[in-house]
C-alpha cells in the first residue's frame, strides 16, 4: 500500500473532535467511542492508516451511531499513525511496523471484549488499511458482517476464504483493487451462495474518496455520502 494514491489528501488530525469520547483502554486500545452502550449492537470502524483521529472518520462514527449502534474506532497504531512526512519518506517501514496481522489480532482483542459486554451483534468496516483486516475477520465468523471500502491489495484468495456477509464498496481509479479486480471479486462471491454479498464500483471516485474527501466539493460529498449511506444499508440489515 505505499503509494502517493493510498495516502493522498491525509487528514488534520483531531484527538478531541467529535460527539463522543476517547476512552484509554478498550481491548487493549484507545479508542473513539460513540452512541450508546446500552444498545446490544456494535460496529468498529478500522481506519486507514492515518488513524483513528481523522475528524471526517469519527464523523461518519457519530452518523452511525443515530441508527441505534454503539460505534468504536480503535487506535490500531498505537499513537503513531501515519502522517505527510511518514508517507512521503518512509511509509514503507510504517506498514511494516503496523501490519495487517497485527490489527487482525488486535481487532480479535476488541471484538472479545464487545462480546464479553453483551454485545449480541457486531460489524466492522475497513478503509484502505482497515479493508483489508475486516477482509480478515471475515474469514472466521468472528463478526456478522463486513464492508470493505477502497481496501488495500487483495488476493482472489482472501475472498475464497470469507465466510460472513461482506459488501466491498471500490472506487473507479485505485490502484490497489482497481474496478477489474473488484469485479473479479464478485465473480467469486456470487459463486458462494451461502455467503451474502454486495459489490459496487463508485463512477468518478478515486481511493480513499469515502473518508478522505474535500467537505467544500459538492460531488465529492454526495459521493462519499453514497458510500456512507450502502456501508449503514449492510449493516442495518446484517447486523441486528
Amino acid at each position: 500500500m505505499a503509494s502517493s494514491e493510498c495516502c493522498a489528501n491525509p487528514p488534520t488530525l483531531n484527538p478531541v473532535y467529535g460527539k463522543g469520547q476517547v476512552v484509554e483502554d478498550f481491548g487493549g486500545l484507545k479508542a473513539y467511542i460513540t452512541g450508546s452502550p446500552e444498545s446490544k449492537l456494535a460496529i468498529i470502524l478500522i481506519s486507514d492508516v492515518f488513524g483513528y483521529e481523522a475528524p471526517l472518520l469519527r464523523n461518519l462514527a457519530d452518523k452511525v451511531s443515530t441508527s441505534g449502534y454503539f460505534v468504536l474506532v480503535p487506535d490500531f497504531f498505537h499513537g503513531d499513525p501515519a502522517t505527510p512526512e511518514i508517507v512521503k519518506n518512509s511509509i514503507d517501514e510504517w506498514i511494516k511496523k503496523h501490519n495487517i496481522p497485527k490489527g487482525f489480532e488486535e481487532a480479535k482483542q476488541v471484538i472479545e471484549v464487545l462480546k464479553e459486554r453483551g454485545f449480541s451483534a457486531i460489524g466492522a468496516a475497513g478503509f484502505c488499511w482497515g479493508g483489508k483486516v475486516v477482509v480478515e475477520l471475515a474469514k472466521y465468523n468472528y463478526i456478522n458482517a463486513v464492508v470493505s471500502l477502497h481496501p488495500g491489495p487483495l488476493t482472489h484468495d482472501d475472498i475464497r476464504e470469507v465466510k460472513c456477509p461482506i459488501s466491498i464498496l471500490g472506487a473507479e481509479t485505485d490502484p490497489f483493487c482497481p474496478p477489474e479486480v473488484i469485479k473479479q471479486f464478485a465473480e467469486i462471491l456470487s459463486s458462494k451462495p451461502e455467503v451474502h454479498s454486495h459489490v459496487k464500483i463508485y463512477p468518478g471516485t478515486v481511493h480513499g474518496w469515502s473518508v478522505r474527501y474535500d467537505v467544500n466539493d459538492k460531488q465529492a460529498v454526495e459521493k462519499a455520502e453514497e458510500a456512507q449511506k450502502d456501508m449503514l444499508d449492510w449493516f442495518v440489515k446484517y447486523v441486528k
